[in-house]
């Protein structure tokens, strides 16, 4: 039977908090890979035909997966998204103006505006507490050209990123340059203008022109904004160039293409379109960037064509399999961190404590002690403690504690207990 003890709450109670790391590592070809790139069928286009040929379906993010996503087995390593800040350059040329509901128009060539617009929103909402605002690098930052008007979006799940990422830990390679996609031409051999190439490149893996994205060591750059703590991506041959933000507790990066990538690189290949194609096989697609296809835009880039041009899973498949490319190697890194609560409770149990038991065991019928001395013969009193219950005010079993092996308890002997819950 139990013997109780009421503990003093000044002295016998205390809290603690410790942090855990845990060292993640992400390699290309998780992010690259398609089985393990979980695509999200939500948008849905219209057509301008009976047939609905020239519809295009698209996620609006994808979720990376550290191994094939159909797997039980699998967990989803973060998401994977681009966004446009609604009065960035990209947004406003290529808007053809703004209808009686306030809403952009844009052209046909272009596809999924408004949701790129809405996704930027969407996490200036969370991490900068306005919709209507946009990122700058630094954060503190007010000079249009640090503002983050192309963005891309790295969430990171809760089950990696923890309590938050560990601040010095994160890094990220990523290809700046795609791909070359053929060879030049010119449209006026006479003047010998080149203005586009042939071939293609939006499904090409980079190879070269790999650089090391970091959160920058400087203590100055870290800052607490609507979102948490907040420090500077930098590039790690340039320290000075700050390419994004990393949001240590939401555990998020956002990017700017702008920086990140060679914005003015000529792109070329088949991308999904509403506007269609004259060739049946490419219905609900067109060609961008090329000549040896027809194309609305043989002079093409990266920024801004790709990105008006292109779906959001277009773009996420470009940035995953393109600029992450598909090796071993480590596409990106960070340590977590896990903060854990405790509550330590000392239980004392002085010399001449809880050296009886309550147990009708430990008396013979005659009142005597049965527990005795085995070398003295003497009646000494002691006890093997095995278990702690700890109890609330109306005496509620709240939580036991199991010793690993009984404890002798005697009257020569003071014991403290020391019970810990984590939380």
């Amino acid at each position: 039977m139990a013997i109780f003890k009421d503990l003093d709450i000044s002295t016998d109670i205390t809290t603690a908090r410790t942090q855990l790391a845990q060292l993640v590592d992400i390699v290309q070809q998780d992010i690259s890979g398609s089985s393990t790139r979980k695509q999200y069928a939500v948008f849905v286009t219209a057509s301008s035909d009976e047939l609905q040929t020239y519809s295009v379906t698209s996620s609006l993010f994808q979720t990376v997966y550290d191994q094939d996503y159909t797997l039980q087995v699998a967990n989803p390593m973060f998401d994977l998204t681009v966004g446009l800040f609604h009065s960035g350059a990209t947004v406003l040329d290529a808007s053809t103006g703004i209808d009686s509901n306030g809403k952009r128009l844009f052209p046909s060539t272009s596809l999924m505006m408004r949701e790129k617009s809405e996704m930027y929103r969407l996490f200036a909402g969370k991490l900068l507490g306005d919709t209507e605002t946009s990122f700058f690098a630094p954060a503190s930052s007010t000079t249009t050209a640090d503002r983050i008007d192309e963005a891309l979006f790295i969430s990171f799940k809760r089950l990696f990123s923890r309590d938050g990422i560990r601040r010095n830990t994160f890094a990220m390679r990523f290809y700046s340059s795609g791909n070359l996609d053929g060879s030049a031409y010119a449209t006026s051999y006479e003047q010998g203008i080149t203005n586009g190439y042939t071939g293609s490149n939006v499904n090409l893996t980079s190879i070269s022109g790999s650089s090391i994205f970091t959160d920058s060591t400087e203590a100055s750059n870290l800052q607490t904004l609507f979102g948490g703590r907040v420090g500077s991506i930098v590039n790690s041959a340039n320290t000075d160039q700050k390419v994004g933000l990393l949001w240590y507790d939401a555990g998020v990066a956002v990017l700017d293409l702008k920086k990140i990538c060679w914005s003015t690189q000529h792109v070329s290949g088949v991308i999904s379109a509403v506007t269609g194609s004259t060739s049946p096989a490419f219905s609900n697609q067109t060609v961008i960037g090329s000549d040896s296809m027809p194309s609305s835009n043989p002079s093409a880039t990266l920024i801004p064509d790709l990105l008006v041009s292109s779906s959001m899973d277009d773009l996420a498949n470009y940035f995953a399999s393109t600029r992450m490319s598909s090796g071993s190697l480590t596409a990106m890194t960070f340590q977590n961190e896990t903060s854990i609560n405790s509550t330590l409770f000392f239980c004392r149990a002085n010399a001449d404590e809880f050296n009886y038991s309550n147990n009708p065991t430990y008396f013979n019928d005659a009142g005597e002690l049965v527990v005795m001395n085995a070398q003295t013969g003497d009646a000494v009193p002691y006890t093997y403690p095995t278990t702690i219950g700890l109890y609330d005010e109306q005496n509620r079993l709240l939580a036991v504690a199991k010793f690993s092996r009984p404890i002798e308890k005697n009257a020569e002997k003071d014991l403290t207990v020391r019970v810990r819950l984590d939380f």
